[in-house]
């Protein structure tokens, strides 16, 4: 059995740490004890980008991504993006990126150097926050992986996002028809219904984590503006 091997770790702000480890020639993202992400099972989040931009009818889309993690998202958002759009991520470990352009570069490519992408180090909220005070424009679609879930697993202050009053500033972010994905490794009948009282026209799909229809099966919410 191939042992796995540290590669590097990083202190997520008001969180625990993360680990990046090798498992031969797979790569796993750990917080703890628990997987975030490996290489072996990328498909579900590489989903969350496709199906939003396929339901996208805004001509230039413009894209928030919440979580960089290895990037599966990101990339597969930038080779589904219409001629114009734009993809901005935000990524609040800095570290994240260092092992994007290091170790994880045969996966990373030129992608972080594309000029329809901007990675910011800061929370999501944030961003989504500018977006409603008109610091930055709003969002054809918001995208959040930054959690295994609607709640603040890797670390508490992401709780907001997915209260009532963090929906409701993800809506008020969003362009009319506009799509908030949420990736989530559990199904959560109680966050649909939370999607539904604030607003949203919401469909829930379930994708599995390797396109074999094989792996885990996870969940995602498209929760669109009227």
């Amino acid at each position: 059995m191939l042992p796995r091997e540290t590669i590097a770790t990083a202190q997520i702000p008001d969180g625990d740490e993360l680990t990046l480890v090798s498992h031969g020639r797979d790569f796993i993202i750990m917080l703890g004890r628990d997987e975030l992400m490996g290489t072996r099972m990328q498909f579900s989040e590489e989903q969350l980008a496709q199906l939003t931009l396929e339901r996208l009818t805004a001509p230039r889309p413009r894209v928030l991504i919440g979580g960089y993690g290895m990037g599966f998202t990101y990339r597969a958002a930038l080779e589904k993006l219409a001629e114009g759009g734009q993809v901005v991520v935000a990524e609040i470990v800095p570290e994240i990126l260092d092992w994007a352009s290091g170790p994880l570069s045969h996966l990373t490519g030129d992608t972080l150097d594309d000029p329809r992408g901007e990675v910011v180090i800061c929370d999501v909220a944030a961003l989504i926050d500018d977006a409603n005070d008109g610091t930055c424009a709003k969002f054809d679609a918001i995208l959040l992986d930054v959690d295994n879930g609607p709640d603040g697993v890797v670390r508490d202050p992401n709780d907001r996002l997915y209260t009532r009053t963090g929906l409701a500033k993800a809506k008020e972010a969003l362009k009319p028809g506009g799509i908030l994905a949420i990736w989530s490794a559990a199904d959560d009948h109680k966050f649909t219904r939370r999607l539904m009282d604030a607003g949203y026209r919401v469909d829930v799909v379930e994708v599995r984590a390797r396109p074999n229809n094989k792996g885990p099966r996870h969940w995602i919410w498209f929760a669109q503006k009227g």
